[in-house]
């Protein structure tokens, strides 16, 4: 049974860092992509990274490149998401999913994780 549970949201002032983590089940991170989600309210969800452990290549929307960095963990079948120079505007529930992604793309699969908050406010 293919399951994903992210953790490590919060609140966080302007600036500063959370790590996002997506622990998953059921199957090994080189058989899927991984790919972190966000949705705020009223707005559409944004793709916001994925990463191909066994390729090694990675994804970053331009909202978020040179801030937040991917990772995985193959021992501990995690992947991480570092946020660092966090804005109010990255409050959102961020959602890690099995995706389809490239260096330039990413969509969502079909296994999604329940979903954590992120509230950036000072």
């Amino acid at each position: 049974q293919v399951q994903l549970v992210e953790s490590g949201g919060g609140l966080v002032q302007p600036g500063g860092s959370l790590r996002l983590s997506c622990a998953a089940s059921g199957f090994t991170l080189d058989y899927y992509n991984i790919g972190w989600f966000r949705q705020a309210p009223g707005k559409e969800r944004e793709g916001v990274s994925c990463i191909n452990i066994s390729d090694g290549y990675t994804y970053y929307a331009d909202s978020v490149k040179g801030r937040f960095t991917i990772s995985g963990d193959n021992a501990k079948n995690t992947v991480f998401l570092q946020m660092n120079s966090l804005k109010p505007e990255d409050t959102a529930i961020y959602y890690c999913a099995t995706s389809e992604c490239s260096t330039w793309y990413v969509n969502a699969g079909d296994y999604w994780g329940q979903g954590t908050q992120v509230t950036v406010s000072s």
